[in-house]
């Protein structure tokens, strides 16, 4: 099974090597986006599982942290950049239904439709052991219920994100990393069970080799059947140059740890990776590297054809700095260069 995943993953990202830098075939029939100016093939599509069968798709979680509703975030967002957002990130905690009218407003939108991500963490009032045991399956239920009266169409998402650093590894703490996998089996077994079959499951890791060489990391992974794509979390600290060594961070510490994209390479090849978050944070000593740093990313971009969506974290009060990509002007036509290179406009967001 993971070889036949492995070829139909392959085939799909071979469009992008067949069609080159721009995407698209010199003899396709493309449609323009007027306000953008960018050609988008009809022969590029989306399977099932929402991968893009040319390019990746390029996202936003937009404007953290500084209190926007959403929607304005959004658009805000998308008017500093000069492009449109594939996927909005949104985060949900407890007993949050989603998605919510103004997502739902934003993923149907008729001029600008967008993917949801929707990162929910169910509690944090109960271990991942409960959970697994069932304590949350009235909210899961009101929710499966909620999903599909109001919202059909597939979307992402992901449960509990970077778990790594929740782990307690002592024995009946009911947060081991057996247990966060017991957890998000069950949330997802039961959100099926309950009707809900247009999620399209990512599991999302951190990113971070420190945590890669735990002896537990393994046991994080809930199962082939209830992970639809892989993610990793990285951000470009004072370590990390380029794309490459963003996505393939490794350290001198950790001698035997590859990378995470080379990792989820040999680990999961037949399934599609997301960057789920990735940011730039400002180097008041270089005020140039976010620049050079979007500037790598078109560069290197095709060089990682498993990676099939990218999702920045704009935010200018991020935990560890400034994220925002416009904290130049450099830096912010490098961005508007990078959200409209070819790579990530040559297949189209199904509409609702």
């Amino acid at each position: 099974m993971r070889l036949l995943l492995a070829g139909t993953l392959l085939a799909l990202t071979a469009c992008t090597g067949a069609q080159g830098i721009g995407g698209t075939r010199a003899d396709d029939t493309t449609r323009v986006n007027g306000r953008l100016g960018i050609a988008q093939s009809p022969a590029c599509t989306v399977t099932a599982k929402l991968i893009p069968s040319c390019g990746a798709w390029w996202g936003l979680a937009p404007e953290i942290f500084t209190g926007l509703p959403p929607a304005r975030a959004v658009r805000r967002a998308e008017e500093r950049m000069g492009a449109s957002a594939d996927i909005f990130h949104a985060y949900h905690r407890g007993k949050e239904l989603f998605p919510t009218p103004k997502e739902l407003e934003l993923a149907r939108d008729p001029l600008r439709p967008r993917l949801l991500l929707i990162n929910w963490k169910p509690t944090f009032d109960h271990t991942w052991a409960e959970i697994a045991d069932g304590a949350l399956d009235d909210r899961i239920d009101r929710l499966a219920t909620h999903i599909r009266r109001t919202f059909p169409e597939r979307f992402f998402l992901t449960i509990h994100h970077e778990p790594e650093n929740d782990v307690k590894p002592a024995k009946g703490s009911g947060m081991q990393a057996a247990d966060y996998a017991a957890m998000f089996r069950h949330v997802v077994l039961r959100l099926r069970d309950k009707g809900v079959k247009n999620a399209i499951t990512v599991m999302t890791y951190m990113g971070a080799p420190n945590w890669a060489a735990k002896s537990w990391f393994p046991n994080l992974y809930p199962g082939d059947d209830v992970v639809d794509w892989v993610a990793l979390d990285p951000y470009a600290d004072e370590k990390v140059h380029d794309f490459a060594t963003l996505v393939n961070k490794t350290r001198k510490e950790y001698a035997n740890w590859p990378g995470f994209y080379r990792w989820m390479q040999w680990r999961f090849p037949g399934k599609p990776i997301m960057v789920a978050e990735w940011g730039v944070f400002e180097r008041w000593d270089d005020r140039t590297f976010k620049k050079s740093f979007y500037d790598s990313v078109r560069a290197q971009i095709r060089h990682y054809p498993q990676v099939k969506a990218l999702v920045y974290f704009d935010s200018p009060n991020a935990p560890r700095g400034d994220t925002r990509f416009d904290t130049s002007p450099e830096s912010r036509r490098a961005f508007t260069a990078l959200a409209r290179d070819p790579y990530f406009r040559s297949t189209q967001v199904p509409r609702p």
